[in-house]
């Protein structure tokens, strides 16, 4: 179990997820596996962070005080980084912007909150019902998985 304990493990329904399941990015598997997460991660970096996090060891861990609950939370510096400014930059998102790079996308620029399928597909101005197939696969693409809320 690869030093995991049951209890420790994410439990995930085997519903069939809908239009109106919450996704979001699962940092926890994007980590586990995907071998160049942060590389991926820096190449959608502004150009003015993209160089500051050059020599990122990674693992630098910040203090984070959420806005509408003031809850302090330790968070990633190079996710937050990203969420927080590069994000919001124009262009970040566009309507050339592959699906599965759009909703990932999508994802970064609220910051990581759970949407359902269909607020993601009125969010991208994309058919639902595609997403929907893309996502409900067997395969998982870029740590985008259901959540509970």
């Amino acid at each position: 179990m690869s030093g995991k304990t049951m209890s420790a493990k994410k439990k995930f329904s085997l519903l069939k997820p809908t239009l109106d399941t919450p996704y979001h990015i699962d940092f926890d598997w994007w980590q586990n596996n995907e071998r160049n997460w942060r590389v991926h991660l820096r190449s959608l970096m502004c150009a003015e962070h993209r160089e500051v996090f050059t020599l990122w060891e990674g693992g630098d861990m910040i203090d984070w005080v959420d806005p509408n609950t003031a809850e302090v939370k330790v968070v990633d510096g190079m996710q937050h980084t990203l969420m927080s400014h590069c994000a919001l930059v124009p262009d970040f998102l566009t309507d050339r912007t592959a699906l599965v790079e759009s909703v990932f996308r999508l994802f970064l620029i609220n910051g990581n909150k759970p949407m359902t399928i269909g607020e993601v597909a009125e969010e991208l101005n994309r058919p639902g019902n595609t997403i929907l197939r893309t996502l409900a696969s067997a395969r998982v693409y870029r740590g985008l998985r259901p959540c509970c809320t």
